[in-house]
């Protein structure tokens, strides 16, 4: 998707979003009148949403080397990178609104699994002031860490279906519950999520089973053998995490408001929706190849 093709699309929704965005904060009175900047809320999204898309690892020297050298054309009217990033904060709401137009739909194979992003390395976690009273520390397969924990669903075709951020500390099951309203069928997790007491819940209130391994004090049960092929594939979820850390970028450590790290994930997370191809298991293509 070229930088055109994604405005063309970020400002159709955009068109249809501002007016009632605004006519709510009016009615709220949290803004009595809006004037118009140099930039219109498509093209900060566009700008946003481009640099997860490109190879670039730090926003500034993106901004200031590609945008400003090479997309004169697509954005005539530029502002300098101090007012962009006092800009940025602005673009939270409706780019939150955006990724949830871009969630898949469930198939009744899910799979869900969370990951650890730190906000500042830990020899530095009592000197860190920026996400003072947000971030805490929490502890992952990979050791300790200080910042937040990212829960993510996703389809067997790798779709984006819901994601919810916690502190660090915060178990994985307490997320569990909101992030099964939007699924039915069967959810595959690792053992972070499993309990006897919130598979009962999720099978209840929502009607999803809850398919996790067993820990090697637990007694054996009875798995059909479709639910084990499953599980072994859960690893579609580590795979589609490490595209969003690694080429998407939601996580670093150089962040110096809490809102702009907001805004990072949240066009890290609509930067992999757009993404051309995605992980996938290849069901619905095995499922075509059946016999009727």
């Amino acid at each position: 998707m070229s930088v055109v093709e994604l405005f063309c699309h970020v400002d159709d929704f955009c068109q249809a979003f501002e007016p009632r965005y605004w006519a709510e904060l009016k009615a709220a009175g949290q803004r009595k009148r809006w004037r118009a900047g140099e930039l219109c809320l498509s093209e900060i999204m566009t700008i946003l949403i481009g640099f997860h898309r490109s190879h670039y690892r730090d926003f500034k020297a993106y901004y200031l080397e590609h945008v400003c050298r090479y997309q004169r054309a697509e954005f005539p009217r530029l502002v300098s990178y101090p007012r962009f990033v006092a800009l940025m904060p602005y673009a939270l709401i409706p780019l939150c609104a955006y990724l949830r137009s871009l969630f898949g739909e469930c198939t009744g194979i899910s799979f869900i699994d969370s990951t650890p992003l730190a906000v500042c390395h830990n020899a530095r976690i009592h000197q860190h002031k920026v996400f003072a009273g947000l971030a805490q520390r929490g502890k992952s397969s990979t050791g300790w860490f200080f910042g937040f924990k990212l829960h993510l669903v996703f389809s067997d075709q790798g779709k984006l279906l819901d994601f919810i951020l916690a502190a660090g500390n915060v178990h994985d099951l307490k997320s569990l519950p909101r992030l099964a309203q939007r699924l039915f069928g069967k959810l595959f997790g690792d053992k972070g999520y499993l309990s006897a007491s919130m598979f009962r819940t999720l099978f209840e209130s929502y009607g999803v089973q809850l398919v996790t391994k067993l820990r090697r004090n637990m007694k054996n049960q009875l798995m059909p053998l479709a639910d084990k092929l499953l599980l072994r594939q859960r690893a579609i979820a580590e795979t589609i995490i490490d595209q969003l850390k690694n080429i998407s970028q939601i996580e670093h450590t150089r962040h110096r408001s809490p809102l702009n790290f907001l805004v990072n994930l949240v066009c890290g997370l609509i930067a992999y929706c757009h993404q051309p191809i995605k992980p996938s298991l290849g069901l619905a293509t095995r499922r075509a190849l059946l016999p009727a």
